[in-house]
């Protein structure tokens, strides 16, 4: 009786054995042996079971319950939406960290071009004799030749998708 009340009132509630488990601070395997009889909790547990299950202890050791349709749908209903809040709520967080990248990529690139200007190509007056020298001349021309034709192109892409993301009310 006991197990059979567990498992229906358990099932009304919309819990899964993983959900009550976790509010008792036991495993699943521990609601299973319970639901299928093979174990029962003791006066402690089953005090903590009742809160769980929001049901008083009597009602749990008690006849057998009867679980109606209407209840079912009920928790599927309030289950779908919470599911679907926390998709919009994952969505908005996804859509702001993207909207942060986004501006720091822009911010990025702002601040490499300024240290770009400042510098002023200072590998043009190297001396290309000393091979190291040469070669690392040549990487940080290649890098600004680079940096100076895409970065425009990105940071136009980046401003648009500033703009695609931000929020509509």
């Amino acid at each position: 009786m006991l197990n059979e009340n567990i498992k229906a009132i358990r099932k009304s509630k919309g819990l899964s054995q993983q959900e009550l488990a976790v509010k008792l601070n036991v495993v699943r395997q521990t609601i299973s042996k319970w639901e299928q009889g093979l174990s029962v909790p003791d006066s402690e547990m089953l005090i903590s079971l009742s809160e769980a299950l929001e049901t008083p202890v009597s009602t749990l050791l008690g006849e057998k319950v009867i679980v109606s349709e209407a209840d079912d749908l009920k928790t599927i209903s309030a289950k779908l939406e919470v599911i679907n809040l926390q998709l919009t709520q994952r969505k908005a967080a996804r859509k702001r960290i993207i909207q942060w990248l986004l501006l720091s990529l822009c911010v990025g690139i702002a601040v490499i071009f300024a240290i770009l200007l400042v510098l002023e190509s200072p590998y043009l007056g190297w001396n290309y004799s000393d091979p190291e020298t040469a070669v690392l001349g040549v990487t940080v021309h290649a890098f600004e030749w680079l940096f100076v034709r895409a970065a425009p192109i990105i940071l136009i892409g980046a401003i648009i998708g500033i703009f695609l993301t931000r929020k509509k009310e």
